[in-house]
């Protein structure tokens, strides 16, 4: 059985004006653990347009006695600042993301592009849905960014990413019009949130806020 651990990795200012939290998760398997996203971290003006209070994810998986070196592999929902930010403290740890997310990224943020290093990055590109280990698996759900996508742990499971920034979101999707930034591709992010409904998992993680929505 696989385990579902939070970690806070920064907060910044969201869309609406307030703080918000930056979350990644550790995902520990029989033979190791996965991080689903690495947090905040790009150039100086970056973080001070966002207002972030960044802390090293390194210090964050020191309050579950690991290190980076306990991280076997490392999945980006997408490829925003605040989601990739730390990936080269993973060097020794390939990259699991979309082939359409690292596209965007390299024509829509050429400079974030560029500090990340991807080129160097031990990416491991995907198309679509994949199961990445047992029990462990990304579905594509494209709208918040053109290769966006989320983790399913035991089936019962979603960390959610960016699909939906808030419990309120994902419960109502009309609100999307009302938070700048949420879909770049309403048709598709809505088509991708229906998806996540239908899933029917039991509990969805979010990056953006500390609660967990039970079904």
């Amino acid at each position: 059985m696989l385990t579902v651990k939070r970690l806070h990795l920064a907060s910044l200012q969201g869309p609406d004006g307030r703080e918000w939290p930056v979350h990644g998760f550790v995902v520990t398997h029989p033979a190791g653990a996965v991080l689903v996203d690495t947090g905040v971290g790009g150039p100086q003006h970056v973080l001070d347009d966002w207002r972030v209070v960044n802390r090293s994810v390194a210090d964050a998986l020191a309050e579950l006695d690991m290190s980076p070196a306990d991280i076997g592999l490392v999945i980006n929902t997408h490829l925003h600042f605040d989601h990739c930010g730390q990936n080269a403290v993973f060097k020794h740890a390939p990259v699991y993301v979309q082939r359409a997310e690292l596209r965007r990224a390299e024509v829509e943020s050429p400079e974030l592009y560029e500090w990340f290093g991807f080129m160097n990055a031990r990416f491991e590109l995907l198309d679509g849905d994949a199961e990445i280990l047992p029990g462990l698996s990304v579905l594509s759900t494209p709208g918040h960014t053109d290769g966006h996508q989320c983790v399913t742990v035991n089936g019962t499971d979603v960390l959610i990413g960016d699909a939906a920034y808030t419990p309120a979101l994902y419960g109502d999707p009309s609100l999307e019009s009302k938070v700048p930034g949420q879909a770049a591709d309403p048709v598709a992010w809505r088509a991708s949130l229906a998806r996540l409904h239908a899933l029917a998992p039991e509990r969805v993680h979010f990056c953006h806020h500390t609660e967990v929505v039970h079904s």
